[in-house]
């Protein structure tokens, strides 16, 4: 399978080469546009079904994750699946939740915790990572 195109809305490439779409599920995608091969989806209550393999964390808007165990394992297989997978991150909005488990990815990529937060800034949305609790929690992933 391809992964997705570095130029498309949302894509973060992260060190080692490995391409993740971050989203927001607010916003339409493109019919046209590849869909993911496996999602993972940051919300408070149960996402709309999509007909890709899935998984679901409970993160509340502007929160961090119910279970940081289960997140930190979805995330991680998340990030191995990106070596050759159309991996998408989303929530509502795709800034917080999405910007900080993008930086969890970061993180497990090799990014040191302390400049994961500026690296998906950077590279993925300026606004990413909302709340002080949010920026902690990727300092401690």
């Amino acid at each position: 399978m391809q992964g997705w195109d570095e130029q498309d809305a949302g894509v973060l490439r992260l060190p080692s080469g490995r391409l993740v779409r971050g989203r927001g599920l607010r916003r339409r995608v493109d019919p046209s546009a590849p869909t993911p091969s496996y999602g993972v989806y940051l919300l408070g209550g149960r996402p709309p079904e999509v007909p890709w393999p899935s998984d679901w964390l409970r993160w509340p808007d502007f929160r961090l994750p119910a279970d940081r165990e289960e997140c930190r394992a979805v995330l991680t297989e998340a990030w191995r699946r990106a070596a050759g997978e159309r991996i998408e991150i989303a929530c509502g909005g795709g800034k917080g939740r999405t910007g900080t488990a993008l930086a969890c990815l970061a993180v497990l990529d090799g990014v040191p915790p302390e400049e994961a937060v500026a690296y998906v800034r950077a590279h993925y949305d300026r606004r990413a990572v909302e709340t002080p609790w949010q920026r902690r929690y990727v300092r401690r992933f």
